[in-house]
């Protein structure tokens, strides 16, 4: 391919990628978020071939347990909430409209009114919005099992595509980017399973001392949230400790949010994550939270998988270039050598 073309169809795809990206800006995340689980599962499906089963079965059957693994994390959270909220609309309807506290001889009067008509209008308006996003919810969930079985079905279309576009002499750094990425992507997600089922070890421990009845149940919704960037787990300390308040368990309450926002909701970010940050995605712990952070706060809730790929990503270029002045440096100090040694023997000729 003559360069002219090759470079006209590089613009061009560039080109086409700014205006998908604006176009399709609804499901970006989604499409990313496919592509990276794609990236990760990719070698069982290959492994699953290697055992004789055909292409098409084993990429059905590793999408499936992808859309699976997803609905394990998103259902026991929404089986909660539809469950209980019978019990909130209850406790606010029993609420009365002054709440008496009293801590250390002093008492606290405090109005529930404006509290009540405000929570009610959050339920009403979440409810709504959840009624709203059910059908987009169910197209993305059918978009990203799409893209996972596509990517997995045919890689080698997307392999051809990206090797017809770089030259031969670049093949090198597409396939040290290709190994960073799948390393840096298994990592992440290995990371933040971990992370969840820490935080949810902890959180059940805790809630048992602390004498709540559902405790496991708290404790499998505080290990779903660590899958919520930010916000975490301690959204539903914080939730308890205002149920614990209304109900007039203020020590409990102070309690909950002590050891809960100390031990669920900060331990394990602070304890396990750094500790497998540096093993597991072969990145500095420092690198590895400024993209987790960075991420989050730039792109959403996908940055916890964008911001260290991201970081991840100019790592291993940062490497390759160094690589390659190392490589000149040698070249070059080997040449003037190979001179040097030339011109000895000369010398010395031309002087006898």
């Amino acid at each position: 391919m003559p360069p002219s073309r090759r470079l006209a169809l590089v613009a061009l795809f560039a080109l086409l990628a700014a205006l998908s990206a604006y176009v399709l800006g609804g499901v970006l995340s989604t499409v990313f978020f496919a592509v990276t689980v794609a990236y990760v599962l990719f070698p069982l499906r290959r492994r699953l071939v290697a055992r004789g089963f055909s292409r098409r079965l084993a990429s059905v059957a590793v999408t499936a347990l992808a859309f699976l693994g997803l609905f394990a994390v998103v259902s026991p959270l929404s089986y909660v909430l539809y469950r209980r909220r019978s019990v909130v609309v209850d406790l606010l309807r029993e609420l009365p409209d002054e709440l008496v506290l009293e801590v250390a001889g002093f008492r606290y009067v405090l109005p529930t009114a404006p509290l009540l008509d405000a929570a009610r209008e959050t339920i009403a308006s979440v409810a709504l919005t959840a009624a709203s996003a059910a059908p987009v919810l169910t197209l993305k969930a059918f978009l990203f099992a799409l893209l996972v079985y596509g990517l997995l079905y045919k890689p080698g279309d997307v392999r051809r595509a990206v090797y017809g576009f770089v030259p031969t002499e670049y093949h090198g750094v597409v396939d040290a980017l290709h190994e960073r990425v799948r390393s840096t992507l298994l990592a992440i997600y290995v990371l933040q399973a971990a992370t969840a089922v820490g935080t949810g070890l902890v959180a059940f421990v805790v809630f048992v001392l602390l004498g709540y009845g559902s405790a496991l149940t708290l404790a499998i919704v505080a290990a779903v949230l660590q899958f919520v960037p930010v916000v975490g787990p301690s959204v539903l300390v914080v939730a308890l400790a205002v149920v614990d308040l209304v109900g007039g368990d203020v020590q409990r309450a102070v309690l909950v949010v002590v050891l809960g926002l100390t031990l669920v909701g900060f331990l394990p970010d602070a304890v396990i994550r750094p500790r497998l940050a540096g093993i597991a995605s072969d990145l500095p712990v420092s690198l590895y939270f400024v993209g987790f952070v960075g991420g989050v706060l730039s792109v959403g809730p996908i940055g916890f998988v964008a911001g260290p790929l991201v970081v991840a990503l100019l790592v291993e270029v940062v490497s390759l270039l160094s690589a390659e002045a190392d490589a000149t440096d040698s070249v070059g100090a080997g040449g003037e050598a190979a001179v040097g040694a030339e011109s000895r023997p000369h010398s010395d000729s031309k002087t006898s």
